[in-house]
C-alpha cells in the first residue's frame, strides 16, 4: 500500500518563518513563493496545500503562534499581584524588550497589522489581532482604574484618558523599532511617559 512521501520539513518551523514573513511584509505583500522558499528548498505548491491548506490557513496559523508567544508580553497588565503603576510600566518595557530581540522581525506584529495591507475579501484574517489590540487596550485602562479604586490616581477624566495616551505610546514603539531607535532611548522615554501617570497622582499617594 502506497503511503505517499513523508514530510520534508519541519512543520512547526515552518509556521514560525511563516509568521517571521508576515510579521515583517504583512500579508498581502508575502506570496506564495516567499512562503514555499522560508519552508525549504525542493517544497511544491502541492505540497505545500496539502500541509497548510490555502496561504490564509498558514497565515491564520501564524498569528495564533504570535498571539501565544511574543504578544504575551502585555500579560502584566492584567496581573492583580502587581501594583498598577508597576503593572503598566512592565508591560510598556516587556514590550519594547521584545520588540528589538535580534531572533525575529523589529517591532510588534499586533500594531503593525493595523497598517498592513488586506483585501476586503481577506479583512476578516486581521481580526484577531485587532482583537489584541483592543484587549491590549483594555489592560492599560484596566491599570487606571485600578490605581484610581486604590486612591493612587485622580478620580477624573484627564485621568482616565492617560489610556490613550499609553496605548499610543506603545503602538509607536513599533515604527521607533523598524527606524533603528536605539532600544536604550525607547527605555528612557517609557520612564518619561511613566511620569504622566506620577503628575496624576493623588496628594495622598
Amino acid at each position: 500500500m502506497k503511503t505517499g512521501r513523508p514530510r520534508q520539513f519541519d512543520r512547526e518551523e515552518a509556521v514560525k518563518s511563516a509568521m517571521h514573513l508576515f510579521w515583517q511584509n504583512g500579508y498581502d505583500s508575502t506570496s506564495l513563493a516567499m512562503l514555499k522558499a522560508s519552508i525549504g528548498k525542493g517544497i511544491t505548491a502541492p505540497s505545500f496545500y496539502a500541509a497548510f491548506g490555502s496561504k490564509e490557513a498558514l497565515f491564520n496559523e501564524a498569528v495564533e503562534c504570535y498571539l501565544k508567544t511574543h504578544a504575551q508580553v502585555t500579560e502584566p497588565l492584567w496581573d492583580e499581584a502587581l501594583p498598577p503603576r508597576d503593572a503598566l510600566q512592565t508591560a510598556l518595557r516587556n514590550s519594547a524588550q521584545m520588540q528589538y530581540e535580534p531572533s525575529h522581525p523589529r517591532g510588534c506584529m499586533v500594531a503593525l497589522s493595523a497598517l498592513f495591507t488586506c483585501s476586503t475579501e481577506s479583512k476578516s484574517l486581521l481580526l484577531p489581532l485587532e482583537n489584541s489590540r483592543r484587549r491590549t487596550r483594555e489592560g492599560i485602562r484596566h491599570c487606571i482604574e485600578r490605581g484610581i479604586a486604590a486612591g493612587e490616581l485622580q478620580d477624573n477624566r484627564s485621568t482616565r484618558a492617560l489610556a490613550v495616551s499609553f496605548d499610543s505610546f506603545l503602538l509607536g514603539i513599533s515604527t521607533l523599532a523598524r527606524d533603528d531607535i536605539p532600544l536604550n532611548e525607547v527605555e528612557l522615554a517609557i520612564d518619561q511617559i511613566m511620569q504622566l501617570w506620577d503628575f496624576a497622582a493623588t496628594a495622598d499617594s
